[in-house]
């Protein structure tokens, strides 16, 4: 399926085959295609770059299509490595954390530092950190090979 170049963001580099692929959801998921583009947001004069998931209900593209800076994008791909990490030692604690300091890192970026911590705010974070947790574990080979292959395009790359 096409992704449609009609709209506000503007494809420039696109996997339209994306359904193929889309972890536990391959072959049965709404989200067709993935694009890095021009961002609908643009004004006269200031051109930004952003990524999007293309959605598409079966009769038309939904309103539930995402567009993210690419930094954001970065960003969460940051913040899925820092949680991954930190996954892997959180048998240590009898929650699943260090209840009395929640942070897990702060994760230096443009002179500060992104704040990665346990939601401790979340009523039920006892629950939900085992219900992640386990989560994080079955989906481990997928989300390992994505990491595997951004590993080695990232040395490509020179990081």
């Amino acid at each position: 399926m096409k992704i449609p170049t009609t709209l506000k963001h503007k494809p420039v580099i696109v996997s339209e085959n994306y359904e193929n692929v889309d972890g536990r959801y391959a072959f049965n998921t709404d989200a067709k295609g993935l694009s890095l583009g021009l961002a609908q947001w643009n004004d006269r004069g200031k051109v930004d770059i952003s990524a999007k998931v293309w959605r598409y209900t079966g009769e038309k593209w939904s309103r539930q299509s995402e567009e993210l800076p690419l930094h954001r994008v970065l960003d969460l791909a940051i913040l899925t490595c820092r949680a991954k990490l930190h996954f892997r030692e959180a048998y240590r604690y009898e929650k699943l954390y260090d209840t009395k300091n929640p942070v897990i890192d702060r994760v230096g970026l443009q002179g500060d530092a992104m704040t990665v911590a346990v939601c401790t705010d979340n009523e039920k974070v006892d629950e939900d950190i085992k219900l992640f947790s386990q989560a994080l574990s079955d989906d481990d080979e997928l989300i390992g090979e994505r990491l595997s292959t951004l590993a080695r395009i990232l040395k490509e790359m020179g990081y």
